[in-house]
């Protein structure tokens, strides 16, 4: 049984294969997912965001809690913005800022449901630096 090589991962991942509709999939949803909730961070339409905030992490940072959503926000936005342009860099990022919330709800001792569905979508980001590292630039070269 012959192994694959780079190249013809690369080659299959570009012509329509299953791998390439997941690295497609999933970068798209992890570029607009964290954008928009990212964004809602400044307008608290889908969830009073504060809530989420732990009281010790509240304390840590200088300000209200509202404001330091201010920060999430900015932090989600660019976030997305680089599983966008540069989903080899962008993924991790996402998978280790979805670590931070996780950690952020357990300590809360709340939003356990929050916890698991975030570490799900932390499964998803790490797939998508998987499918990053053998296709980095595909989305670039092809136009999409």
């Amino acid at each position: 049984m012959s192994s694959l090589t780079n190249s013809t991962v690369r080659t299959r991942l570009q012509q329509g294969d299953p791998a390439r509709q997941a690295f497609v999939l999933l970068r798209t949803a992890f570029t607009i997912a964290p954008i928009a909730f990212g964004l809602d961070k400044f307008f608290n339409l889908l969830a009073d965001w504060p809530v989420y905030l732990a009281p010790w992490v509240d304390q840590l940072t200088p300000g209200t809690a509202q404001q330091a959503m201010y920060a999430v926000g900015v932090i989600e936005i660019v976030a997305g913005l680089l599983v966008a342009v540069r989903p080899r860099w962008g993924a991790p990022l996402v998978a280790v800022w979805l670590a931070a919330i996780i950690v952020n709800l357990l300590i809360l001792g709340e939003f356990y449901d929050v916890a698991l569905r975030d570490f799900g979508l932390l499964v998803a980001a790490l797939a998508l630096t998987q499918l990053s590292r053998i296709a980095p630039n595909a989305a670039t070269r092809s136009g999409e």
